[in-house]
């Protein structure tokens, strides 16, 4: 199993940028999918970006190509999401997901969460 802490979210002005960190417990995070996820009130959770076992292949949605970018590094067990060019839409609370799967962009495959983290962007 895997327990997921995000940090990192905040209020920010739309065209500026922020960096989330997602911490892992357990030894055999190099061997999840680590995805980042977003949702606002009344909507279902979107997916944003994923990581492969070993951040050699990364995907994104595509209203954040270009701008986001997702990383992990294995030896502290800690998945990132880089925002830059942040617009009002991007509003939401962001989650870390972690997956047994190779990849996925379906929140059904993704077994274990975090709590969340608020990211806000003002116009």
């Amino acid at each position: 199993q895997v327990q997921l802490v995000e940090s990192g979210g905040g209020l920010v002005q739309a065209g500026g940028s922020l960096k989330l960190s997602c911490a892992a417990s357990g030894r055999t995070f190099s061997r999840y999918t680590m995805a980042w996820f977003r949702q606002v009130p009344g909507k279902e959770r979107e997916f944003v970006a994923a990581t492969s076992w070993f951040g050699s292949r990364t995907y994104y949605t595509d209203s954040v190509k270009g701008r986001f970018t997702i990383s992990r590094d294995n030896a502290k067990n800690t998945v990132y999401l880089q925002m830059n060019s942040l617009k009002p839409e991007d509003t939401a609370l962001y989650y870390c997901g972690a997956s047994d799967y190779n990849y996925s962009d379906s929140e059904a495959k993704y077994g274990y969460w975090g709590q969340g983290t608020q990211v806000t962007v003002s116009s």
